[in-house]
């Protein structure tokens, strides 16, 4: 993993990216991938992340991360792309 982060970093500097957008960019995409994790909820991705609640709304709102992002992540397929029941049943028997 830390040759992944050295690698990313090197891209990162290289490309011009200043210290203060690669920190937002980090914290922005951490806290949607937890966020993701439980579903939105952000109770308990606040303790994971080991920050109150409030706090971690005050971040979405500095980062610009808006709840219909997340729940993009984990949104149900159109009925036309789920299986079907009985071909779930099928493939359980």
């Amino acid at each position: 993993m830390k040759h992944e982060i050295d690698g990313l970093i090197n891209r990162m500097h290289a490309a011009g990216i200043s210290f203060e957008e690669a920190v937002r960019q980090f914290e922005r995409q951490y806290i949607y991938l937890v966020l993701v994790k439980h579903r939105g909820n952000q109770c308990k991705a606040s303790v994971e992340l080991g920050m109150h609640r409030n706090t971690l709304g005050r971040k979405m709102s500095e980062l610009e991360l808006g709840m219909a992002e997340v729940r993009a992540g984990y949104k149900r397929p159109v009925r036309s792309e789920r299986p079907v029941l009985s071909e779930l049943r099928r493939q359980a028997r």
